[in-house]
C-alpha cells in the first residue's frame, strides 16, 4: 500500500514569541513575591473557616449545655449571663470565687482545659431562640424560689462585628471568585486592571518585540527559501531606509501573505524578521482575537493598529490568519457573526491608514483558498509570498543548518541525504536530524552516521519499527511477493520512479512493509508517467494474484493512491478521451454538496476511471509474469534477509534498464499538475506499503 503522510512539525528551538527572563547574568535574582489578588482570596477564605470552625467567643471557652448552666445558677457560683439574640447562644460568668470549681467542666475548642481568668465570657451554650430561653429560666426560678439573687441578666446583647463579618464575607468571597473567573477567561495574570484582565479584555494580546529585545534566529537560520527571504528582507529594508524607495515615487506594500503547506518554515521566517528588523515587531496568533464575548474581537483589532501607529514604523506579523480571515458568507450554517465582525475591522483598518505611517501587515496560513477575497485584493495584502517544498538544493541546505548542533561522522553525506528526502519539508527535515542523534545515542556512537540517517528516515516515513510484532509464516511470505511485486514493476517500467529500498519488517500501526523510491525532481507529469506511477502500485496485488491465485487487503492504500490519480487525470487534468478536454476542478466550490456536472457526465467519469484502473492492471499482470522469476528471487532474498537497497536488488536481477531522464528544453511544454483537495496529488512522491 502507498503511504502518503508525513509528519509536519516544525522545530521550536527557541522561541523568540515567549517573554524571556530578564537579570544581569550573575547569578539567580530573588524573586519579590507581590500581594495579588489570589492572596486576598486565600485570607477570606480562611477568615471564614475560622468564623465556621473556631469559637467565635474566645479559644478558652467551654461549651456547656442548659442543664449544666442551671445547676449552677441552682448553685450561686453564676455571676452573669447574657443572651445574644443574633447567634442564638448563652454567655455565662462565673464568680471568681467559683471558678476553681469548673475548671474540668468543659473542653474548649482550642483544646484548653483552664477557664480564662479576664473578662471574657467563662462558658457558653447554644439555645433555640432567646424568647424560649427566657421562659424556660421563669419556670426555673419558679420551681426553685430559694435562689435569694438570682445571677444578673442581659437580654439584647449582640455580636455586632461576629455578625457583620459573617455577612460580609460571603460576598467578598463570591465577588473574588468572579475577579479570577473573569482574569481566567482574559488570559492575563495581572488582575482586572492589568494585562488581559477583565476590564482590559478588549486589548491587544500581541507581542512587542522593540530595541533592547533579543531574538535569536536570523535570516543564516532560515535555508532552503532564498526568493521567499528575498522579499521579505526588502520590506524590512524599506522599513529601515523608507527615502531609497520613495525617493523614485515607490510606496511602502501594506502586507504580506505568506502561503505554502504545514512544515514549510513560514513562521521561521516571520521570527527572523524579528530578529533582523530593526523596527517594533507585533507577534500574534489569529486565534488571539478569538473570545467568547461579542466584540473583543474587533476591539482588539482596534487597539493592535492604535499600538501600531504609536510605534511606526513597525511590523505586525498575525500567524494563522485563517482563524479569522474565512470567506463571508459562503455557507450561512457555518457562519460566526463575531468572526466576521473582527474580520470587518480587519479589513477598515488595513485600508484606513494611509501608506506613509510605516506599518506593515505580514501573515502566514497553509489555507489561502478559504481566506476573504476582500482581504487578498491589492491595497490589503499585496503581496503574496509563495513558500512551496524545497528542491534538491533547498533540502541540502536545510540538513546544513539543522547539522551544526549535531555531532556527525565525517563519511556522512548531506547531498544524498538530500536526495533521499524528496517531498521533505524543513519539519521533516529538523525531525530526521533529531531522530538520527537520538538513534545514535541509543547505539552509544560518538557521531551520527549514514546508518543513523537511513534509520531515521525510515521511521519518518514509516513509522516506528515494530521488531516484536509477531507475523505468521504464511502471511510474511504473502508480504514478500507483494512488496517484490512493487520493486520488479517499478524496476522494469521506464517512467516509474528508481528504487531506493524495500523491507518486509513492520513499522508503524498499518505498514507491514514497503518498498521507498527516489522521485525524480518533477512539476510536469505526461500520461504516460501516471499510468506508469499506477502500474507500479498496482504491482503488489498482482503479484499476489499471480502467486498464490488470491489478493490479500494489502493493496488498501495502493488502491487509494490509484484512484485518486485516474480521478484527477480524467476530471482535472483533460487526459480522457470520452470526456474531453475539461476540468471539474473548482478550488472555490464545496463539491462535497453540488458536483459541477450531470448525472450522465458523472457515470461516464466513473466509466473511464474503471476503465483506466483496468487497463493499467493488464499492463502489470502482463509485466510481471514475464518477469515473474525476477519476482520471486526477489521475494526469496526478502524472506532471507527482510531489507534490500538499490545495489542488492542489482546483483539479483540486473542493472534497471532505463536511466533517469531529463526534460529536454525542445519538448513541449506540459501542463503543470496541481494538488487535488481530498486526495494526494500526482506529484507527491510515495513509498508503497504492505
Amino acid at each position: 500500500m502507498s503511504q502518503n503522510n508525513y509528519n509536519r512539525q516544525e522545530k521550536q528551538r527557541n522561541n523568540p514569541f515567549s517573554p524571556k527572563p530578564s537579570g544581569n547574568g550573575g547569578g539567580n535574582e530573588p524573586k519579590k513575591v507581590k500581594f495579588g489578588s489570589y492572596w486576598a482570596f486565600i485570607i477570606i477564605l480562611a477568615i471564614m473557616l475560622a468564623l465556621q470552625f473556631l469559637d467565635p467567643f474566645g479559644s478558652s471557652s467551654k461549651e456547656i449545655n442548659i442543664d449544666v448552666f442551671q445547676s449552677m445558677v441552682q448553685k450561686g457560683d453564676v455571676e452573669k449571663y447574657a443572651i445574644v439574640n443574633n447567634r442564638s447562644v448563652v454567655r455565662v460568668w462565673i464568680k471568681k470565687d467559683s471558678l476553681s470549681k469548673y475548671q474540668e467542666t468543659g473542653k474548649g475548642k482550642g483544646g484548653n482545659t483552664l477557664l480564662p481568668a479576664n473578662n471574657d465570657p467563662n462558658m457558653f451554650f447554644e439555645i433555640t431562640s432567646g424568647d424560649k430561653f427566657v421562659d424556660q429560666m421563669k419556670d426555673f426560678y419558679k420551681e426553685h424560689p430559694q435562689l435569694a439573687q438570682p445571677p444578673k441578666t442581659v437580654t439584647n446583647d449582640s455580636d455586632f462585628i461576629g455578625r457583620s463579618i459573617s455577612f460580609i464575607l460571603p460576598f467578598l468571597l463570591l465577588i473574588g471568585v468572579w475577579i479570577l473567573m473573569m482574569r481566567k477567561m482574559g488570559g492575563g495574570a495581572g488582575g482586572g486592571a492589568g494585562p488581559g484582565g477583565i476590564f482590559n479584555i478588549g486589548k491587544s494580546k500581541a507581542t512587542l518585540f522593540d530595541k533592547g529585545t533579543r531574538v535569536n534566529i536570523t535570516f543564516a537560520d532560515v535555508a532552503g527559501l532564498d526568493e521567499a527571504k528575498v522579499e521579505v528582507m526588502e520590506i524590512v529594508d524599506f522599513l529601515r531606509n523608507p527615502k531609497k524607495y520613495t525617493s523614485l515615487g515607490g510606496k511602502i506594500p501594506k502586507g504580506a501573505l505568506l502561503v505554502g503547506p504545514p512544515g514549510t518554515g513560514k513562521t521561521l521566517l516571520a521570527k527572523a524578521m524579528a530578529g533582523e528588523a530593526q523596527v517594533p515587531f507585533f507577534s500574534l496568533s489569529g486565534s488571539d482575537f478569538v473570545e467568547m464575548f461579542v466584540g473583543v474581537g474587533a476591539s482588539r483589532v482596534r487597539d493592535l493598529f492604535k499600538q501600531a501607529r504609536e510605534k511606526a514604523p513597525c511590523i505586525i506579523f498575525i500567524d494563522e490568519i485563517d482563524a479569522i480571515g474565512r470567506a463571508r458568507g459562503k455557507n450561512a450554517m457555518m457562519s460566526n457573526d463575531e468572526r466576521e465582525s473582527t474580520l470587518n475591522q480587519m479589513l477598515v483598518e488595513m485600508d484606513g491608514f494611509g501608506t506613509d505611517t510605516g506599518i506593515i501587515v505580514l501573515a502566514a496560513t497553509n489555507r489561502p483558498d478559504v481566506l476573504d477575497s476582500a482581504l487578498l485584493r491589492p491595497g490589503r495584502f499585496d503581496r503574496q509570498i509563495t513558500i512551496d517544498q524545497p528542491d534538491l538544493a533547498g533540502r541540502e541546505a536545510i540538513f546544513k543548518v539543522h547539522l551544526k548542533e549535531i555531532k556527525t561522522s565525517e563519511s556522512l553525506d548531506i547531498h544524498k541525504l538530500a536526495e533521499q528526502t524528496p517531498g521533505f519539508a524543513g519539519a521533516d527535515i529538523a525531525n530526521v536530524c533529531n531522530e538520527a542523534a537520538l538513534i545514535a545515542a541509543r547505539k552509544n556512537k560518538t557521531g551520527v552516521d549514514m546508518a543513523d540517517f537511513q534509520d531515521a528516515i525510515d521511521r519518518v516515513i514509516g513509522g516506528l519499527e515494530k521488531k516484536n510484532k509477531i507475523i505468521a509464516p504464511h502471511e510474511k511470505e504473502v508480504i514478500a511477493y507483494h512488496e517484490a511485486g512493487h520493486a520488479v514493476a517499478g524496476w522494469f517500467l521506464e517512467h516509474a520512479y528508481p528504487l531506493l529500498k524495500v523491507t518486509i519488517v513492520p513499522r508503524g500501526t498499518a505498514a507491514l512493509g514497503y518498498a521507498q523510491y527516489t522521485p525524480k525532481e518533477q512539476y510536469l507529469y505526461r500520461t504516460e508517467d501516471l499510468i506508469h506511477r499506477m502500474c507500479m502500485a498496482l504491482g503488489g496485488r498482482v503479484s499476489e494474484q499471480i502467486f498464490f491465485g488470491k489478493i490479500s487487503t494489502g493493496a488498501g492504500s495502493d488502491l487509494e493512491n490509484v484512484t485518486q490519480i485516474a480521478y484527477s487525470m480524467v476530471t482535472v487534468y483533460g487526459m480522457s478521451k470520452k470526456v474531453g478536454n475539461v476540468s471539474f476542478y473548482n478550488p472555490h466550490q464545496d463539491t462535497s454538496f453540488t458536483k459541477p456536472y450531470s448525472e450522465e457526465t458523472s457515470k461516464l467519469i466513473d466509466e473511464e476511471v474503471r476503465a483506466i484502473i483496468a487497463e493499467c492492471y493488464d499492463k502489470t499482470v502482463a509485466l510481471l509474469t514475464e518477469k515473474k522469476e525476477q519476482v520471486e528471487i526477489i521475494a526469496k532474498a526478502l524472506l532471507e534477509k527482510e531489507v534490500l537497497f538499490q545495489a542488492d536488488v542489482e546483483n539479483l536481477i540486473g542493472k534497471r534498464p532505463f536511466e533517469e531522464k531529463k526534460l529536454l528544453a525542445d519538448e513541449p511544454p506540459v501542463v503543470p499538475i496541481e494538488p487535488v483537495p481530498g486526495g494526494v496529488p500526482p506529484t507527491n512522491p510515495n513509498p508503497t506499503a504492505n
